[in-house]
């Protein structure tokens, strides 16, 4: 089945049409600056062996979702000879709060539900109708299907998700962990299961990027997640705090006088790596500075030996405190799920980031694991799943390549042909 996965965001559209039998991209792009000026796109087939960029007027999404289409099917640039081709649309909805358990096909109702879902995400909710409300326009009789990130999460018991807040709180304000990156979760826990050649495993997903989060996975369900009401939860990233003491937040506000919305750009942008190492927070800057080489293109680049000797210091304790709250995740869930099968890295540092891996898994020989340092080094931007784990290891470590629109396709086709 060839099928369009669909990322809305407030002004942009990133979209894949994949084919999910052969599980090859077909074409590929994104729509940025939808309803300002200067909007354009950034189209290329799935091989890379054609592309274009250009400025495109795109007053709304439906516009925008039409010169994905004329794009698609370009006779220079595209990979289809018509909207014909296009089977169904998948579409990623970053929160369906408790309604949503599972992908569903996209009506009016699922609709109106996802809108009153925007109050947990009021930046991404509302695009994605767009991006919706956009492809109905233009493809009308395609079936759609909303794949949630949240869902995946959902098997999550009570004592897993549910904060110490009054109940009556928690039953009428919506109060729980949510958790989020659920699609990717399910992707590579699926993945490892074939592997390991079963279903009854005990699994720990580190997806470790900008945004990081990390899961619990036991017999192919999710039963906790480091993120929770909100990404902020969970891990140091690269500019939110992660989970902090909460008395911290009031006394923050007093000291510095500043405001609810100042203290929660201020956890979710000026904290994490960047806070810190008071540097970057890119791990890429900080792993550099740590081996005492300085990004000149940084305003915070260090010019004196003193300010190059602090930012050293600053960095190698950011990449200890990820390393070691990842080691205390590996932990608890372990305890949590009464065993460990495999530990899987994903994402943006969890697959390119080999000092990290090695952080994180060292000291832990209580459980089994024993990192091949060496085959570890040199696994980084890679397509392919490596292990990374010595054959003697009794938990087995993998770095396993994410793949979202992979994930949406998938469930968008079971949905469509009723799997």
């Amino acid at each position: 089945m060839k099928v369009l996965v669909v990322n809305a965001g407030s002004s942009s559209l990133k979209y894949q049409l994949m084919n999910t039998e052969t599980k090859e991209v077909l074409g590929k792009g994104i729509c940025e600056r939808i309803g300002m000026e200067g909007s354009l796109i950034d189209h290329k087939l799935g091989d890379g062996s054609k592309k274009i960029k250009k400025e495109i007027p795109m007053p709304d999404h439906s516009v925008a979702t039409e010169i994905v289409v004329s794009m698609l099917t370009d006779k220079e640039y595209g990979c289809i000879s018509s909207t014909d081709e296009i089977e169904a649309i998948g579409h990623r909805v970053v929160h369906g709060s408790s309604y949503f358990f599972d992908s569903c096909i996209i009506d009016q109702n699922v609709i109106d539900t996802i809108e009153k879902c925007s109050e947990f995400a009021p930046l991404h909710n509302p695009a994605h109708i767009m991006g919706i409300n956009g492809c109905q326009k233009v493809m009308p009789n395609v079936p759609q299907v909303a794949v949630f990130d949240t869902a995946f999460h959902q098997t999550m018991p009570a004592e897993a998700y549910t904060y110490a807040l009054p109940m009556s709180m928690i039953e009428n304000d919506g109060i729980r962990r949510y958790g989020m990156h659920g699609t990717s979760h399910k992707f590579v826990s699926q993945e490892m299961n074939k592997i390991l050649g079963r279903t009854d495993t005990k699994i720990i997903t580190c997806h470790i990027g900008n945004g990081s989060s990390i899961s619990a996975v036991k017999n192919g369900k999710c039963i906790d997640t480091s993120m929770g009401f909100t990404p902020l939860a969970g891990v140091e990233m690269g500019t939110r705090c992660g989970s902090i003491d909460p008395a911290i937040v009031p006394y923050i506000m007093k000291k510095h006088n500043i405001s609810v919305d100042e203290i929660s750009d201020f956890m979710n942008k000026k904290c994490g790596f960047l806070g810190v190492s008071e540097y970057s927070s890119d791990s890429r800057d900080i792993e550099a500075a740590i081996r005492g080489e300085f990004n000149p293109d940084l305003k915070t680049c260090p010019t004196t030996d003193e300010g190059k000797a602090r930012v050293t210091k600053n960095c190698k304790l950011a990449a200890e405190i990820l390393a070691y709250q990842v080691k205390q995740y590996i932990g608890s869930y372990t305890a949590a799920m009464n065993g460990l099968d495999a530990i899987v890295f994903t994402a943006g540092m969890g697959e390119n980031n080999p000092e990290l891996r090695e952080r994180a898994c060292r000291d832990m020989d209580f459980y089994g694991i024993e990192l091949d340092l060496e085959l570890n080094a040199k696994t980084l931007r890679q397509p392919n799943i490596v292990e990374i784990s010595k054959p003697t290891s009794k938990v087995k470590v993998y770095v396993l390549p994410t793949n979202e629109e992979l994930m949406i396709a998938m469930d968008t086709e079971r949905l469509v042909l009723g799997k």
